[in-house]
């Protein structure tokens, strides 16, 4: 083979130690934020049904969640209320004394290390599942964002560290990022989720957190699947308007939008890894057809290679057990 040229891609691939030496992406427990559900009541650890795994806790459970992924190494979790009060406003997400507010102070009192994403939005709240006021059949777009500027600043109130709106309302950072400057909060964060579409991979969240529509689908204001353009015209907007880092959700199916949305804006870039992208591997190792390790982590690697810093998952502390177990 001597009269050949050719490159020796192989000479890189050797053994394991050579493999690691130049492994371009990695995961730490550090890029995790993990989901927590919070739910009303006492001594209540129910597991979602379709989410192997995962539970809805309620306060007595809470910081045992905590603890667990704090001893693990990850420093960052987002919580989502399930409330059986509910309204036509959602009144509940923005009480001084609601669930996610509670949990915060409880969250930042035990473990003033951890940091507290607030999911600012109203569906688990809303007697309709719908994430705003509904006027002539329709989520009011203007008028939704005055409630969900009231639950930021709560939210911020409570010791949350990082503020995430998750409705698609047209100018919800701007109005967001100006009542939170309104009310002292200059230092606190906007987790925008910038590029949420409208998709079905959020299944088996609703189950989770009580949150499926009562009538329509939220078609008018989550994204359109076949968009790409769309969702550069969606960051740009929240990048102008205050936003510190970009929500990409679902990733999966959404990897060529991440990496768009990273090589235009120089902002932090998150991926949700949804419900959906959960159970389907959750059920695939159940029935034993996949290695769970290997595919999550195949996953989620792929996920930061496409442009994420960050990853939203409910595999978190398998992940970071898993690391903790190779390190």
């Amino acid at each position: 083979m001597s009269e050949f040229t050719f490159d020796r891609h192989r000479r890189l691939r050797s053994s394991v130690s050579m493999r690691a030496l130049v492994q371009e992406t990695h995961l730490r427990a550090t890029d995790f934020i993990y989901p927590i559900f919070v739910i009303e009541g006492e001594d209540i650890r129910n597991e979602v049904p379709s989410m192997p795994g995962v539970y809805q806790v309620s306060f007595d459970h809470l910081l045992e969640e905590v603890e667990d992924a704090f001893q693990l190494g990850i420093r960052s979790l987002i919580l989502f209320g399930v409330v059986e009060a509910k309204d036509e406003i959602g009144s509940e997400a923005f009480h001084d004394h609601g669930i996610i507010q509670e949990a915060t102070r409880m969250v930042k009192t035990a473990y003033p290390e951890m940091l507290v994403v607030a999911d600012t939005c109203l569906c688990e709240y809303t007697s309709h599942g719908h994430c705003g006021v509904i006027e002539n059949g329709d989520v009011a777009n203007d008028a939704s964002l005055e409630l969900l500027a009231k639950t930021a600043v709560s939210q911020a109130k409570a010791g949350a560290d990082i503020i995430a709106p998750s409705n698609m309302m047209d100018g919800f950072v701007t109005v967001i990022r100006h009542a939170l400057d309104e009310a002292g909060f200059h230092h606190i964060p906007i987790m925008s989720y910038a590029v949420k579409y409208a998709s079905a991979y959020y299944g088996p969240f609703r189950d989770a957190a009580d949150s499926t529509p009562q009538f329509g689908d939220r078609k008018t204001y989550q994204m359109n699947p076949a968009n790409r353009l769309e969702a550069i015209r969606e960051a740009k907007s929240d990048i102008k308007e205050g936003a510190d880092f970009l929500i990409v959700k679902p990733s999966l199916s959404y990897m060529d939008v991440m990496r768009e949305v990273k090589d235009r804006f120089d902002v932090p870039v998150v991926a949700y890894n949804v419900s959906g992208e959960y159970s389907m591997i959750k059920a695939a190792a159940l029935n034993g057809w996949i290695d769970e390790k290997k595919l999550v982590t195949e996953t989620l690697l792929s996920m930061k290679r496409a442009g994420a810093e960050l990853i939203i998952t409910y595999f978190a502390k398998d992940v970071a057990k898993w690391l903790q177990e190779d390190n």
